[in-house]
């Protein structure tokens, strides 16, 4: 058994970045053309790949084409602590008869792999597979007998990186409860991965749900939550970040900041999507034009307004400042209401008083 290669493996638990290179180190004991790493909950599906497996991997996600197959169910089923072919699920029958394999491997000159399903605590499922080409033919066993002793290291690592992200998870939150501020960090569906017990005590603003979610009890903050959650990950979309939640009287209580994690600080395993921080309303104080404008993606006029408003000036008022007609500046702060999630001017004024992180 190759060490070098098993402390690689275990050196992936604590930086996902170097799986496409032991991708590429176990492809050779296979004679593949590469491999890859995929999890699977529900909808999502996260992968990393070798840089030979890359484009196709792409496709494959693309096209749905590994929901659209049999290979995950029936490797799923065969339930065994080791690797599987083709053969140990399939017939030929069978094979030819797969979409994924007719459809989309065969004619892409794949056809052969080695692999298997591993289930993690973390609720995901993680899919290993090294695809070889389909003139090669079947992975043959003397590999399925190499690969074997790699299995358990693989699943540890793959285990240890979930159990370190959702750690990495509590420890974020946990400190932002050290300066006395609520949070949560939740991945790309919402479900809530870590939260500090200022947020668990937060009853009258949020509603814990089943399967690890919550809900605002404000419908109007809680539907614009659920409207950033989902857009998290869409390209060329800004939602709104931050938000008022009322209490029963109808004024804004709190503010609640959706705080985006990117790129490098997400994980293969456990997708930390966000954060969500509460701060209480504090006594009015206008926030720079700055910090609302990038807080709620106001354009600078409707920033300035809002700025304003919280200073008690009035639209007419406004309108003599900026020499511009009152209709104009009722049109801006539409505009801030939309933007905000505010249905009056009190409420704006409520918010943006709230915004200034509280002094201790």
């Amino acid at each position: 058994m190759d060490q070098q290669l098993i402390d690689r493996i275990y050196e992936c638990a604590f930086g996902p970045e170097c799986w496409p290179g032991v991708l590429d180190e176990l492809s050779r004991i296979a004679d593949a053309r590469g491999g890859y790493l995929l999890t699977v909950n529900g909808g999502s599906q996260n992968w990393i790949a070798s840089e030979g497996m890359r484009m196709a991997m792409e496709q494959t996600i693309k096209g749905d084409w590994l929901r659209r197959g049999q290979r995950l169910r029936r490797v799923s089923a065969a339930r065994r602590c080791g690797f599987l072919t083709e053969y140990d699920v399939y017939t030929d029958a069978e094979l030819a008869d797969d979409p994924f394999y007719r459809d989309f491997l065969w004619p892409a000159g794949f056809g052969w792999a080695v692999g298997n399903v591993i289930p993690l605590s973390t609720g995901d499922t993680l899919v290993f597979a090294l695809e070889r080409m389909k003139e090669r033919g079947p992975v043959e066993a003397s590999v399925v007998q190499q690969l074997d002793p790699l299995h358990p290291h693989i699943a540890r690592s793959a285990l240890m990186s979930a159990r370190l992200q959702l750690e990495r998870a509590r420890a974020a939150s946990e400190t932002l409860e050290l300066i006395g501020l609520p949070a949560m960090v939740f991945n790309e569906r919402g479900k809530v991965l870590a939260a500090n017990r200022l947020m668990e005590a937060l009853t009258d603003h949020v509603r814990w749900q089943a399967h690890d979610r919550v809900s605002l009890t404000d419908p109007i903050a809680d539907a614009l939550l659920q409207q950033t959650i989902k857009a998290l990950d869409l390209e060329n979309v800004t939602p709104v970040r931050s938000l008022a939640l009322r209490d029963a009287h109808a004024a804004a209580a709190m503010v609640a900041h959706v705080i985006p994690i990117r790129r490098t600080a997400r994980d293969l395993f456990v997708r930390c999507a966000g954060m969500l921080v509460m701060t209480p309303v504090a006594p009015l104080q206008a926030p720079p034009v700055e910090l609302v404008q990038s807080l709620f993606d106001l354009s600078p006029a409707e920033a300035r307004v809002a700025r304003r408003l919280v200073t008690g000036q009035t639209v007419d008022e406004i309108a003599s400042i900026d020499g511009v007609s009152s209709n104009t500046v009722r049109t801006q702060v539409r505009g801030v209401l939309e933007k905000t999630g505010c249905r009056r001017q009190t409420d704006v004024v409520a918010l943006l008083g709230g915004v200034a992180m509280p002094r201790g």
